[in-house]
């Protein structure tokens, strides 16, 4: 079978989202990134900002945070609500036609298709202060900490709801270093696959 899904998992900072879009765009194929957010508020009627926080960031930087979230009589947080309707529109996503999906444990949630190619984006810390400074116009001390926390955060979530380590090259087709590689080319290489 064609590989027809691509999942695009990253470092915050590396340029995975754009590199994302890029490919799609060069493959003529949909783009889902912050569009899953939007289509999760319309299940659940939550807001669109608490449900890009909760969504693929854990509550702390530590995976006890889960212990400690407020549950339901049932044993159900918000947390595992959320990942449980964000499960259900990724898998909808992919049977529909052929896409790219950034981030959102994606690659986990279609471990069992056949169509599918994970790949993972990293970069230099320098770059990547780099280009944290100019998309969100903050020091490079304050991108630094932003790019620690959020890929800790990213990193605890992954673990938690997956029961891999975020990251680790044997859950990805393939890795690459857009600081070393460029974004442009990056993007060449994943849509020749």
């Amino acid at each position: 079978m064609d590989k027809r899904i691509i999942t695009i998992s990253r470092e915050f900072g590396s340029g995975g989202r754009y590199i994302g879009k890029q490919v799609a765009e060069q493959l003529g194929i949909e783009f889902y990134d912050k569009e899953i957010i939007g289509k999760i508020a319309e299940k659940t009627g939550l807001a669109e900002d608490f449900i890009e926080k909760v969504g693929e960031y854990a509550p702390s930087k530590s995976i006890f945070a889960y212990s400690l979230a407020g549950r339901t009589s049932f044993g159900v947080s918000v947390e595992d609500y959320l990942n449980s309707v964000q499960r259900k529109i990724i898998l909808d996503i992919a049977e529909q036609q052929p896409c790219v999906i950034v981030g959102r444990c994606a690659d986990y949630i279609l471990r069992e298709r056949t169509d599918c190619i994970n790949i993972f984006i990293h970069g230099n810390v320098e770059q990547k202060t780099e280009r944290i400074v100019k998309l969100y116009n903050v020091s490079e001390t304050e991108a630094q900490k932003l790019m620690k926390d959020m890929d800790k955060k990213r990193s605890v979530n992954y673990s938690y709801y997956t029961d891999q380590k975020w990251g680790n090259v044997k859950n990805y087709m393939m890795t690459l270093n857009s600081s070393e590689i460029g974004i442009e080319k990056c993007a060449d290489l994943i849509a020749s696959l």
